[in-house]
């Protein structure tokens, strides 16, 4: 029975049983008619949670991974300066990334637990009269940090430089739970992916491209074939798809997105702010402390928590599986051992991530953790029980 119990992990997320029956589809004709009064559709509403009129949604059969991989090659050339900050695993990941693909990668290292650096990519794009850098790369929400960063900041200090590189945007796991504003913050490429905040399983990487980013094919030479934009988007005109579509997934799509108009996005991003808040009590009430350097960065989307010195939180995540059947994320890159993430986006509830607080409660006695048994879940009790009207209200 223990596959029941959900998954604290920032992703995949816990997979609704709407979403589940959505994907539960026969094999069908992804040339027919029938598909292309579904596939375009999603395409035209996915632009609200991207929160952009102007940019054009491509969909991959891929991971997020994918999703970074087909904004470097489709318009970027090999040589060309991108400015990225490292500040948590994925961050790092997309600067491996780029390098793999030959490209020179100024890169800002920062401490993990800080968010994106915006007077230093200020300083470095001021500094750069000549205009050598072609993108700039910012990860919105650091999974491995529980860190959200400000990409609003990050687009005013470009244009306070007067700099005309594009804005490459990570949202794998802050897109349809954190509020993201395309358009208004001038992101040229948005990433993102289909098992976090869509509650779908992995396999389509999901992106919003500016105009700016689809002219910069033309001059882009990194070889693209299976992640081309433009015979995505030439195929999407006529609703269709290149080659064969991730069918399943893309059913399950357009479930997600009637669940979350059906809650409203505002109610979506409160609902997750709240989850969180109470998350973060719990964690005050242990006495631990967040990664994230500042209530500013807290992310709504996961929390990462410091062990005690003297303990492996990879020790903690696997008696947590092993004895009670529950999933935490572990520490990834310098925070291996050192942390463990609470993931609480996707279809979860507070009486949801109540059963994980008590669930860590339980494996943190079981292993000696200087934690009072059952004090973060009535720090969490108490903050969801005063918030509890506003959650009803807001989704009535």
């Amino acid at each position: 029975m223990s596959d029941q119990n959900p998954v604290f992990i920032p992703g995949p997320t816990n997979i609704p049983d709407r979403l589940m029956r959505a994907m539960q589809v026969q094999t069908r004709d992804h040339r027919a008619p029938d598909f292309v009064k579904t596939f375009a559709p999603v395409l035209r509403d996915l632009k609200a949670i991207f929160g952009t009129t102007d940019g054009t949604v491509i969909t991959f059969p891929a991971s997020g991974t994918g999703g970074w991989e087909a904004a470097v090659c489709n318009t970027l050339s090999a040589g060309d300066t991108v400015l990225v900050a490292r500040y948590g695993m994925f961050s790092h990941r997309w600067i491996e990334l780029c390098e793999r693909h030959g490209l020179d990668v100024q890169v800002i290292d920062c401490a993990w637990g800080a968010g994106a650096p915006v007077d230093d990519f200020r300083a470095a794009l001021a500094a750069d009269s000549g205009h050598e850098i072609k993108a700039v790369l910012v990860t919105h929400n650091e999974t491995a940090t529980g860190v959200t960063s400000d990409i609003a900041g990050v687009r005013a200090a470009m244009d306070a430089a007067d700099h005309p590189a594009m804005l490459f945007v990570d949202c794998v796991s802050s897109l349809a739970s954190i509020p993201f504003h395309m358009d208004n913050w001038g992101v040229d490429i948005a990433v993102s992916g289909s098992q976090k905040g869509f509650m779908l399983a992995t396999g389509m990487a999901i992106l919003g491209v500016s105009p700016k980013a689809l002219a910069a094919m033309d001059q882009a030479t990194l070889p693209r074939s299976f992640f081309d934009f433009r015979d995505m988007t030439a195929a999407n005109a006529s609703g269709g798809f290149p080659y064969t579509p991730p069918l399943q997934l893309i059913y399950g799509l357009r479930e997600s997105l009637d669940m979350l108009f059906e809650e409203g996005l505002d109610n979506v991003y409160a609902r997750h702010a709240r989850l969180a808040e109470g998350v973060r009590r719990a964690v005050q009430a242990w006495g631990l402390q967040l990664v994230a350097q500042s209530p500013g960065l807290y992310s709504d989307t996961v929390s990462a928590v410091y062990v005690p010195q003297g303990f492996d939180s990879n020790v903690l995540t696997d008696h947590a599986f092993n004895a009670y059947g529950v999933s935490f994320g572990i520490g990834l890159g310098q925070m291996n051992c050192r942390v463990f993430r609470i993931g609480h986006l996707g279809s979860l509830t507070d009486v949801m991530l109540l059963s994980g607080l008590a669930t860590l409660e339980m494996a943190m006695a079981d292993l000696n953790y200087p934690v009072t048994l059952g004090s973060g879940v009535a720090a969490a009790q108490d903050y969801y029980r005063m918030t509890a009207g506003a959650a009803v209200r807001s989704a009535a």
